[in-house]
């Protein structure tokens, strides 16, 4: 049996105004048989999901869990949960027969078990009233007994856990109570082999303080009498002539023989929290392997990261992922775990929802869930916690948006930067830009994920200039040649020539608008907005402004400088910005700083230009909010920061 759906209506975040509807839940979250990680910013839900299933199922670590009013939303006089469980065995199914339901009839049928705990409270001294988990396919159930109710429990990891005070020896010790759960001690509390060798060790100790050894022979060393001796004599005096003193260990009974256990790494010396908390979870993930048990197997761990450094995650996360035999639900915070956990077995939480990534919800093909879980490293992993996203194609877009943002902010066309705004810039260094926008498309009904996601692309398109380079040249004269050998007959120069400038990609004049729809129709849908740029590339639009040539200019100089440094030897700005500006329109310009300095083989480093660029633009005080408003040719990208920071 695995749980297959969490329903929630009022319970803390999760809760709208007005009477509570049975038909229209406030999260209707469904799981996984094997692991489920949930993952997003703080107070996106995750705990909360996390304390409703242990509210209705409790733990093996018999926690006290108490109902408080802050469970209840904003000022409702009632809650409830529904857990749902499928694929029930026959064993299983037997612990539940008053209330299961059933799919299908006949041979067919399929079991399924419905839990229901409806919480109520009276609003004018916030008394909460008592209630029972109960069972059942209909709106009340019926209550469960104590003995099903056992086999609900759930093993829980709570987040910042005290491993090290866990797995020491003291009363009541959470490693004396795992141990007891386990069938190599349940049941066995007078009869255990460990009960034996406590007594006979106890008789040792006993026999010592007589001056004895074990077979009663007398020791060389009488101390031990002579301290108990002494003991006895004030015993006497004190107490009861009749009476003497006892030495023992323990008391030979399993339960305080377990708690005086302590669990450790053999030869490890002062292990720290890191390998504690490993060796802690190892322990308490017995409860999901007990043999001969027929009750559910699922484990609650919330920030699976607590202690671990990324390696250690890694490690841990890729062997939860393998198992088979048992339901895992986890949280996290960690992007390391989020780049290494399968993409179906991920559920974002955000803004007071939660969102399955399998297959069946996203608009994501099988070919997208193996190139994502091939490319989305601990870099990309972070748009899982973002409020906002803009997706860029290289590391130019984004070294320059947070600066550029900030430029924004100091000048008032912002309220709030990037980071104030938890806006993520997810780099996929490629121009895989569908896939990874699909991401927060949803496929079922009306499940939108409300997080706005900004594509920036490159409009890709060539000016009619590059008609004019060698590179263009020579590129033409090869085709034609080959063409012209391959179909002699039916060779005609000029319908070659404009094939092959349209496969260059050159467009005679910059307003293409239908070319920009097509791009932004690929990847617009839902949250997700694509923003092309105007012209030919990023560095090509900032050539292209009279405002920022000059600092991309001195970027490119600079840039070629700090390569230089590390061997260098290409094409480098040796003028001045006046003597390269003079006399040239500035799509010369920006043509000639591209073609030059940045595009077409060995030329400077994009990123390199871009981060001196955006250090250049943070320092620049001569730029106004006017002059940056009504520059056309990073509109886009302003257009863009507006968005996924909700500022347009």
């Amino acid at each position: 049996m695995y749980l297959s759906n969490l329903k929630l209506w009022n319970f803390r975040r999760f809760g709208k105004d007005g009477l509570l509807d049975l038909e229209s839940p406030d999260l209707d979250l469904n799981f996984t048989k094997g692991l489920n990680v949930l993952i997003g910013e703080n107070d996106s839900g995750k705990t909360s999901i996390i304390d409703a299933i242990k509210l209705v199922l409790k733990t093996h670590s018999y926690e006290w869990l108490r109902i408080t009013p802050e469970d209840f939303y904003k000022s409702a006089a009632r809650f409830r949960i529904e857990l749902r469980f499928d694929l029930l065995s026959d064993d299983e199914a037997k612990n539940f027969t008053e209330w299961l339901g059933w799919i299908g009839v006949g041979e067919n049928a399929k079991a399924f078990l419905r839990l229901i705990y409806d919480v109520t409270k009276k609003l004018d001294d916030n008394r909460i009233l008592p209630s029972d988990v109960r069972g059942g396919v209909d709106d009340e159930g019926y209550p469960l007994t104590a003995e099903s109710r056992e086999y609900l429990k759930v093993t829980y990891l709570k987040p910042l856990r005290n491993a090290q005070s866990e797995l020491i020896p003291k009363k009541y010790s959470r490693l004396s109570q795992i141990l007891q759960g386990h069938d190599a001690f349940k049941g066995q509390e007078e009869t255990h082999h460990l009960v034996d060798l406590f007594s006979n060790f106890n008789t040792s100790i006993e026999k010592y303080f007589h001056g004895k050894d074990f077979d009663n022979l007398d020791l060389a060393d009488q101390k031990g009498k002579e301290l108990k001796c002494e003991i006895d004599r004030y015993v006497h005096s004190f107490y009861d002539k009749t009476k003497e003193s006892q030495f023992s260990v323990v008391e030979g009974k399993l339960r305080t023989i377990l708690e005086k256990l302590e669990l450790s790494i053999k030869e490890e010396i002062n292990p720290g929290l890191g390998t504690l908390n490993r060796l802690f979870m190892s322990s308490e993930l017995l409860h999901l392997h007990k043999q001969n048990w027929d009750g559910v197997r699922l484990g609650l761990i919330e920030e699976l990261e607590a202690h671990l450094h990324p390696q250690a995650q890694m490690r841990i996360i890729e062997f939860l992922q393998d198992e088979n035999d048992s339901q895992l639900v986890l949280t996290t915070h960690s992007p390391n775990i989020g780049s290494k956990v399968k993409l179906s077995n991920l559920i974002i939480c955000c803004n007071n929802s939660a969102f399955p990534m399998g297959n069946t919800y996203t608009n994501l093909s099988p070919a997208d869930y193996s190139f994502l879980e091939r490319f989305l490293d601990t870099t990309k992993a972070n748009l899982f916690f973002a409020q906002g996203v803009i997706i860029v194609e290289g590391w130019a877009e984004e070294l320059l948006l947070p600066y550029l943002a900030e430029k924004m902010k100091s000048l008032g066309i912002i309220e709030n930067n990037l980071t104030d705004s938890g806006v993520s810039v997810v780099n996929i260094s490629s121009t895989a830009l569908l896939r990874f926008s699909s991401v927060f498309q949803r496929r079922v009904g009306n499940d939108t994920m409300n997080i706005p996601v900004s594509v920036i692309t490159d409009f890709d398109f060539r000016p009619i200039e590059y008609e004019q380079t060698t590179m263009f040249c020579n590129a033409l004269e090869k085709y034609l040649k080959k063409q012209k050998t391959e179909n002699p007959k039916e060779f005609n120069e000029e319908e070659a020539k404009q094939v092959f400038r349209k496969n260059q990609k050159i467009v005679a004049s910059y307003d293409q608008v239908e070319e920009k729809r097509k791009k932004e129709d690929k990847y617009n849908g839902q949250v997700v907005k694509t923003f092309v740029s105007p012209y030919w590339t990023l560095e090509y639009c900032i050539g292209l402004s009279p405002l920022l040539s000059p600092i991309l200019f001195e970027a490119l100089r600079q840039a070629g400088l700090e390569m230089e440094s590390d061997g260098y030897s290409g094409k480098k700005i040796d003028v001045e910005w006046a003597s390269f500006s003079s006399g040239k329109l500035q799509t010369s310009i920006a043509f000639d700083l591209y073609t030059e300095f940045i595009g077409y083989g060995k030329r400077i480093s994009k990123s390199i230009i871009a981060q001196h660029f955006a250090q250049l633009l943070e320092q620049n005080t001569g730029i106004t909010k006017t002059a940056l408003e009504d520059d056309t040719s990073i509109s886009y990208l302003m257009d863009a920061i507006k968005y996924a920071s909700r500022q347009n």
